[in-house]
């Protein structure tokens, strides 16, 4: 790093004009809020700050980090940088600019580099000379320097025609938009651009511009929707990029998940594919049936899942990336693979564990391999692997590990953690032979001048025998006013994904601990197609949304009735989001008098109409079987489109809440506003809430408010009667 010390120093004092100006009208910042009732409010919970990237220093003596803190009054957010002592102690925040200031990162003991504005810049550790070192136009989505520090990876956005064709230059003003080919549009936007990385030196005169490593080919990287910069690493010696593509476009994008890891070598610049052999082409498939049963899934020799974020080992003789077995399922087992740069050979380790992210040991241990973080039984837990593939578990608690990395003492895990009763936070963990010897410090407490002013409901974990005769984890959330004696009204909270865990996760929005603020009971079951209880039971899900994960509902929510004694059974609800809200829709129809509200957001209501809407049609074939044209389609789909929710309608008896965002391309809000209009058609009560400006999620603080004023507006009306 010394060569990245001396560059990066005379580069700051050619370019330091550039230097970036505190500005004193900044009035998005940490609050001090003085709460009026220990019960959580919306304004309390968007009032949270929320902690973002997290780096340790080269040294291991201090942390730099992101927090969000955001203003419902001016209806955005703000992003600022941190800085503290490894052991917690002197926090203080390092910028005050009026743009936000994100993905800290450490160039060296002295200097930190981050993102404002579209452009990279550093600052010394305590905030002072604050310098920029790209001029792009503000064009620097993303970026990560090399170890010897001579070169920057920038994530920037090309425009993109191939599939949305560019309109003639005499038509300025043209809104239409002509589309030739599937995957026009991603999530929440039409799909006209896409983001590439370019490779940049860093010279005495700054970053340059650099060169586009996908120059010519019309692919993306990192992937939508969520990929960003782990999607890609550099090698120790600076010679060598690691990236992660889908190297498809249109329809073979839409219908499939395979991405695989590519080596790009910086002096030749060749790049060569690490789940494929080289003469691999892909078998003819069939773009409206599950790929699960397909020609593409058959090659033992090529990885045809997601494989994605590659990290090289300390001693650059290996490379690991997070690998699902096969094309076309999302949610597929997210094993760890481990490539020999020098045989070539994979090898496959906690290959029975859903990996949600991994970090390598430090160079000098002779045990450890890995470090990794895999759900089992509703929480996210840290685990060892070592070096002959056995695994050991690190942490047993109530929570959810989010985030880990090396804290660069080598000794230490620098690691991120939340909970159903608290947001995320920062941890330093000493890692032991098992759990017991394992020490875990909480270095951050970014919340607690609001938490303290909290009560929150008791979190309970109880064990409910299903209709096959099976044990499920359900938690029980007491109401955070909870007396002996009295009974509540209770929700069940059906989860979405399908396949995503019930675990200890905090949410800004389908918060639990708010639902106990308002006086309720959530009853949340790992219902049959959720991980953490072996592949089996997440499989499950997949061509039986409304067999046996309906009656695993239905079991959670008539075991509370009966056998809680503070539930009160005449008073249920039912919420949702996503699968959640198909869960909503159609136990609308199916739940026998049970409920006495539903909310359902972004639910899936006409299955028919969704399969041709969804942008990502891997999605639908993996969990419909095939579409619904078929004629020879299979008995899974069959009972799957005999069963969408909008063909029960006439059963529909109950008050609800229909929530839908019009930018949501995933689950498009035709699904809601059928819902809400077939109800009303039919006489039930109903509402509509409907976001123009948002997607799957809400994401404007004023927004959120009025989600929640409106969720539980709806539930008070029907269930506190």
């Amino acid at each position: 790093m010394n060569k990245l010390i001396t560059l990066v120093a005379t580069a700051l004092l050619i370019i330091g004009a550039g230097t970036a100006k505190a500005q004193d009208n900044v009035n998005i910042g940490k609050s001090n809020i003085k709460l009026n009732s220990r019960m959580m409010t919306p304004e309390a919970l968007w009032a949270m700050g929320r902690i973002g990237g997290v780096a340790a220093s080269p040294n291991g003596s201090q942390v730099v980090y992101q927090v969000g803190y955001y203003s419902v009054k001016q209806n955005k957010g703000h992003q600022v940088i941190c800085i503290m002592n490894a052991d917690g102690s002197q926090q203080r925040q390092l910028t005050t600019s009026s743009k936000s200031e994100t993905d800290p990162v450490w160039l060296n003991a002295e200097t930190i580099a981050f993102n404002c504005g579209g452009e990279i810049w550093t600052m010394k550790a305590d905030g002072s000379d604050r310098q920029q070192l790209t001029k792009t136009g503000g064009k620097v989505e993303g970026f990560k320097f090399s170890p010897d520090g001579t070169k920057v990876i920038l994530i920037q956005s090309i425009p993109f025609h191939e599939i949305i064709k560019k309109n003639p230059e005499d038509l300025p003003l043209a809104t239409g938009r002509r589309v030739t080919d599937l995957m026009y549009r991603h999530w929440d936007h039409y799909v006209e651009s896409i983001q590439h990385p370019f490779l940049a030196e860093v010279t005495a005169e700054g970053v340059g511009q650099g060169i586009d490593i996908l120059e010519g080919e019309p692919f993306e990287c990192p992937m939508e929707p969520f990929g960003g910069i782990e999607q890609l690493a550099w090698s120790p010696d600076s010679k060598t990029i690691a990236y992660t593509c889908r190297k498809k476009i249109g329809m073979e994008y839409a219908t499939s998940t395979d991405s695989d890891i590519f080596l790009y070598n910086i002096g030749t610049r060749e790049t060569r594919n690490l789940c494929k052999p080289a003469d691999w082409k892909q078998p003819a498939t069939d773009m409206t049936h599950t790929r699960t049963d397909q020609a593409v899934n058959a090659d033992p020799n090529a990885n045809t899942g997601y494989d994605q974020n590659p990290m090289f080992s300390p001693d650059g003789k290996y490379i690991a990336w997070q690998s699902m077995p096969r094309d076309g399922y999302e949610s597929d087992l997210n094993r760890i693979c481990v490539y020999s740069l020098e045989t070539g050979t994979k090898q496959y380790v906690a290959h029975n564990s859903d990996i949600d992210a991994f970090c390598w040991a430090p160079a000098k241990d002779k045990t450890a391999m890995l470090y990794f973080i895999s759900v089992w039984h509703g929480c996210k837990n840290m685990y060892r692997v070592d070096r002959k593939g056995v695994v050991s578990q690190l942490t047993d608690h109530w929570s959810d590990w989010t985030s880990l990395q090396l804290a660069n003492d080598g000794k230490r895990i620098l690691a991120t953690r939340q909970s159903i009763s608290a947001p995320t936070d920062i941890y330093m963990v000493t890692p032991g032979k098992n759990i017991e010897k394992t020490q875990v410090t909480q270095i951050s407490q970014e919340n607690k001048q609001i938490l303290d002013q909290l009560t929150f409901g008791k979190v309970q974990q109880r064990w409910v025998k299903t209709t096959d005769n099976k044990e499920m984890l359900v938690w029980v959330i007491l109401p955070a006013n909870y007396e002996e004696g009295k009974k509540y009204p209770t929700l069940l909270f059906c989860e979405g994904g399908p396949q995503s865990p019930v675990s200890q996760f905090w949410s800004y929005r389908w918060n639990f601990q708010i639902m106990a603020a308002n006086g309720y009971v959530v009853i949340a079951p790992n219902r049959r197609g959720l991980p953490g209880f072996g592949q089996e039971w997440k499989e499950e899900i997949s061509g039986d949304w409304t067999g046996q994960c309906m009656d695993d509902y239905l079991s959670a929510i008539d075991d509370a009735a009966k056998n809680l004694p503070f539930v009160d059974k005449d008073r249920l609800g039912c919420v949702g989001a996503s699968f959640g809200g198909f869960s909503v829709y159609y136990l609308a129809g199916h739940h026998n008098k049970r409920f006495k509200a539903f909310i359902s957001h972004d639910g899936a209501f006409n299955l028919e109409s969704m399969y041709t809407d969804t942008e990502e049609v891997f999605f639908s074939n993996q969990e419909y079987d095939d579409a619904y044209w078929k004629k020879d389609r299979t008995a899974r789909a069959d009972k799957t489109y005999k069963n969408s929710p909008h063909l029960f309608v006439d059963q529909w008896d109950t008050p609800i809440l229909c929530i839908h965002g019009e930018k949501d391309y995933r689950i498009v809000y035709n699904q809601g506003m059928g819902a809400f209009n077939a109800a009303r058609l039919r006489g039930v009560p109903a509402e509509l809430l409907i976001f123009p400006d948002e997607n799957h999620w809400v994401l404007k603080p004023q927004n959120g408010i009025l989600w929640q004023r409106t969720f539980f507006g709806w539930l008070d009306r029907w269930l506190k009667k």
